[in-house]
């Protein structure tokens, strides 16, 4: 066993003394200050990452439960049909417009016509009927009655006198027959037949 002169105590003490460590302690605790700091900056980092993360996850689930919600509502095949449905009507409308424009034109020429022959019987009168030889002599209503026979006018005679004594207009557009006493009428008959048609 080996004996020192000196207490081992204070031999160690003394040694300890020489290191001189305090520098190295407080290098340590700075060291382990900052590690603590970046470690705390990093969890905050992190915990804001996952807020984020979990805000974007959610707006995410949303949009998908909308997108879905979405996509079962929607019926392409029913679509596609009310589409079609949509462009025959069209089609139809445009047809039909149409040949209410090409009637429009043909009715507009047949009543300019029409118009003419008429201010031509009306000037005529009694004596136009007159110049077509062996025929009654017509007076200037019955003139206008062989022109209304055109438009659908039926002129009837009195068997007995073979005075012309009434009139029946037949209005196809409107399904209806009108019977017209023509007998000492004047002014008025033109305007009552007219409104008849």
């Amino acid at each position: 066993m080996v004996l020192f002169d000196e207490d081992p105590v204070d031999l160690m003490s003394e040694a300890t003394n020489k290191f001189h460590i305090a520098p190295d302690k407080d290098s340590l605790s700075r060291v382990s200050d900052s590690l603590h700091a970046l470690a705390g900056a990093r969890q905050s980092r992190l915990d804001r990452q996952h807020a984020i993360l979990s805000n974007l996850s959610r707006r995410l689930n949303n949009l998908k439960g909308q997108y879905d919600y979405e996509e079962e509502r929607h019926d392409a095949s029913k679509h596609a049909t009310e589409m079609l449905k949509m462009d025959t009507e069209k089609f139809r409308i445009a047809k039909g417009v149409n040949d209410a424009e090409m009637e429009s034109e043909r009715l507009s020429g047949e009543l300019a016509a029409l118009k003419q022959q008429l201010a031509t019987l009306e000037k005529e009168g009694v004596e136009g009927g007159a110049r077509r030889g062996g025929e009654d002599q017509e007076d200037a209503n019955v003139l206008k009655m062989h022109f209304y026979r055109s438009l659908g006018i039926e002129v009837q005679q009195d068997q007995k006198t073979g005075a012309y004594e009434r009139a029946i207009i037949h209005n196809t557009g409107r399904g209806d027959v009108n019977v017209v006493d023509v007998r000492g009428r004047e002014g008025d008959l033109a305007s009552e037949v007219w409104s008849s048609l």
